[in-house]
């Protein structure tokens, strides 16, 4: 186990493992100074000391550089101060080199070396002569850095469409992989104005109780199914997942029509019905003398009765099962000539061989191969002009 510090740079953002440094006792959101591969960076304890695997930090482990002093704090809050102003230069200088970028978010460095442009952009843009004229203003070493759409979101947050921050920019520190599937299974309305974010992908709540919905999806009817309740069959209307409850559709012979709520476990319908065929099908393949000499105990090894036993069920289990089959499977046409089902590619080839051609056929055939081969046309600049008919001067 080693003793790290979680320390993050943004509210929302990845959590980093850091070394504590000794004589120093750290607090939940201290301010504190580490040293990262871009240099030095202001940040906050996310988590105070903890014990973790080795398997769970990428070595080599930083430590913590010091706890943030009030000089560091204003230099952090100054740099804070300049960002609107930097931004605004950004925007002016992207408008006069008409540049299809847009801008989302801009950092200055602890250290004061460099500032951190991030824009969104369709595709790829050339922005060198932007660089050259940031780094004249700023007299500063300038980097601009693309990123996505759900990444703009969650630099600049805002409210999603169930009335809380967004989850990207609040509580979420990576992004999970959100797939239509996911909205499928959980019942959701599949119109991308209801199920899409403010990035306009995908909602990353989908993603949270996707397991729980992908199990109890296995396990209920489909809407539009049938399905056999107490009170008799009926069509599935809805179905709630979180209770395990289905609303049925009945009807009887006088045409009065009815919507109940029961349990799953209180109807049979076709999915259930499948998975327990399935499971009777695996039991009844698996034979009893499947089990290796290894697991069999020492009286059956030695009991030639037992084993004799245990292969006549074999037998018998196995041969029931290639009746079933045989029985099951559609009843095969036979071909006259032979035991074996006639398919229809070995009938056009039989067919082929067995039958002789026509007499007719076998002439024109004969024609064809006495026809002459037609012969291509070679350009020969020699028989257009005669050269050897010019004058010594023309020639």
């Amino acid at each position: 186990m080693v003793k790290v510090v979680a320390i993050k740079f943004k509210n929302g953002g990845k959590l980093y493992y850091f070394a504590p440094k000794e004589g120093e006792t750290y607090t939940r959101d201290m301010p504190v100074i580490v040293e990262t591969s871009k240099g030095l960076e202001f940040a906050w304890v996310a988590y105070p000391e903890k014990q973790v695997t080795e398997n769970e930090i990428t070595p080599p482990l930083k430590s913590v550089v010091r706890i943030a002093t009030e000089k560091d704090k204003l230099f952090y809050k100054s740099c804070l101060e300049k960002k609107p102003d930097a931004m605004a230069v950004c925007k002016q200088k992207i408008l006069e080199l008409n540049l299809d970028m847009k801008l989302v978010d801009c950092e200055y460095a602890f250290d004061g070396s460099k500032i951190v442009f991030y824009f969104t952009s369709a595709g790829r843009v050339d922005f060198r002569e932007l660089v050259r004229n940031l780094a004249a203003h700023f007299h500063s070493r300038i980097e601009l850095r693309q990123v996505g759409t759900r990444d703009e979101t969650k630099y600049l947050g805002g409210l999603a469409p169930c009335g809380r921050v967004c989850c990207c920019a609040g509580n979420m520190p990576e992004f999970k992989k959100v797939t239509i599937k996911m909205a499928k299974t959980q019942g959701l309305s599949l119109n991308p104005g209801k199920i899409s974010g403010l990035c306009g992908r995908l909602m990353c709540c989908l993603s949270y109780e996707s397991e729980y919905y992908a199990e109890a999806f296995k396990k209920v009817p489909k809407i539009g199914s049938a399905a056999t309740s107490p009170d008799g069959s009926g069509t599935v209307v809805s179905v709630n997942m979180l209770k395990m409850e289905v609303k049925l559709r009945l009807s009887d012979n006088a045409g009065n029509i009815a919507y109940r709520d029961y349990p799953v476990s209180a109807l049979q319908f076709k999915k259930q019905q499948e998975q327990a065929t399935s499971a009777a099908e695996e039991e009844d393949f698996l034979p009893d003398s499947e089990e290796s000499d290894e697991t069999k105990p020492a009286e059956e090894k030695n009991n030639p009765q037992r084993q004799s036993a245990g292969k006549q069920k074999e037998g018998q289990r196995r041969e029931k099962n290639a009746k079933d089959k045989q029985a099951e499977a559609p009843r095969e046409r036979r071909d006259p000539h032979g035991e074996r089902p006639a398919n229809t590619a070995q009938k056009a080839v039989r067919r082929a061989v067995e039958t002789p051609r026509s007499e007719k056929q076998s002439e024109k055939r004969q024609e064809e191969n006495q026809k002459p081969v037609r012969q291509e046309n070679v350009f020969d600049s020699s028989s257009v002009f005669d050269f050897s008919s010019l004058p010594e001067k023309e020639k």
